[in-house]
């Protein structure tokens, strides 16, 4: 794993970590918005980005929606070569429900912790 995915992997768990608990609560789609916020996250990590998009997949199964689920197969397929090359569109939430090439805004409280990820030294 590189570098940047180990700094950027706990900020990752967090809000992988709030996914299922907002499923736990009867929240899918609070899940699901922790889930792309995880997404954004750790779309540049190899690792990180073909993990989030597993429980995406893990997600699309237990709510019953193929859709999601086929989805997810075919981004994890793209994340896992995708990400290495650099083909990683900024932003991207990650779900089926946006364009797996198109780039989207950061929300700005993600791109802090996405560049203290880069900057900081351990």
């Amino acid at each position: 794993m590189s570098e940047f995915g180990r700094r950027i992997r706990p900020y990752v768990e967090q809000e992988i970590l709030a996914a299922y608990q907002a499923e736990a609560r009867g929240q899918p789609d609070v899940a699901f918005s922790h889930l792309e916020r995880a997404h954004i996250l750790g779309q540049t990590s190899t690792v990180e980005h073909v993990r989030v998009h597993c429980h995406m997949f893990l997600w699309g199964i237990r709510q019953r929606n193929v859709r999601e689920s086929v989805g997810q197969l075919l981004r994890i397929v793209g994340a896992t070569i995708g990400t290495a090359f650099g083909l990683v569109p900024k932003g991207n939430t990650g779900g089926t429900n946006v364009n797996s090439f198109k780039s989207m805004p950061i929300p700005p409280e993600l791109a802090v912790l996405i560049e203290k990820a880069r900057l900081s030294r351990r």
